[in-house]
């Protein structure tokens, strides 16, 4: 009579069974195949075999993926996103740094900094990526505000570029398709 025994089973010691992947106890195979053939099907039938449409639903859809992302203040109107800089438009505030013209100027960024921090740390962002007023093709490049892309940015359905120049932390600041207007002198009492 042959005996079979167990690989796991060391003389002497109790045979415990491997626990089986937690994953396959909640789905099978044949259930994420039919998983992935669903969400295909609601994407031909919502239109998004249109490689066009796709394209402009990404830049202007919410980027609300990107809060999953840890988001990193540079400064009053810039943040860091996903790998990503982005310079927050509709309003401009002090400069910081070697940037500011004078104490005044860099006070009033570190304000507006935390202030900033303080709106991020709250929750419930909206990052939206918009164009910038700069010459075609030199968007994201050295070229073009600093290699910064450009963006809104909202929390709790609020744009922090209308809290901050409500609180007197920035000046609205718009431009126009191509160039900017010149900046604001904080050093000005």
């Amino acid at each position: 009579m042959s005996r079979v025994v167990h690989p796991d089973f060391h003389s002497g010691q109790d045979y415990r069974p491997r626990p089986r992947n937690v994953l396959r106890k909640v789905i099978s195979r044949y259930q994420l195949v039919e998983l992935f053939v669903i969400i295909g099907a609601i994407f031909l039938l919502w239109g998004g075999s249109s490689v066009v449409k796709l394209r402009s639903v990404v830049h202007q859809a919410p980027l609300t993926w990107l809060e999953s992302f840890r988001i990193e203040i540079i400064d009053g109107d810039s943040i860091r996103s996903g790998g990503q800089v982005y310079r927050l438009v509709g309003f401009d505030t002090p400069e910081s740094g070697d940037n500011a013209k004078c104490p005044r100027e860099r006070a009033l960024s570190a304000e507006a900094t935390g202030r900033l921090r303080q709106l991020v740390a709250g929750g419930q962002l909206d990052l939206r990526r918009v164009p910038c007023a700069c010459p075609p093709g030199t968007e994201g490049t050295g070229q073009c505000n600093y290699g910064r892309f450009c963006g809104t940015l909202r929390v709790r359905g609020q744009d922090v570029g209308a809290i901050l120049i409500a609180e007197g932390l920035a000046e609205r600041y718009v431009c126009t398709k191509n160039s900017c207007p010149p900046r604001k002198s904080w050093c000005a009492a």
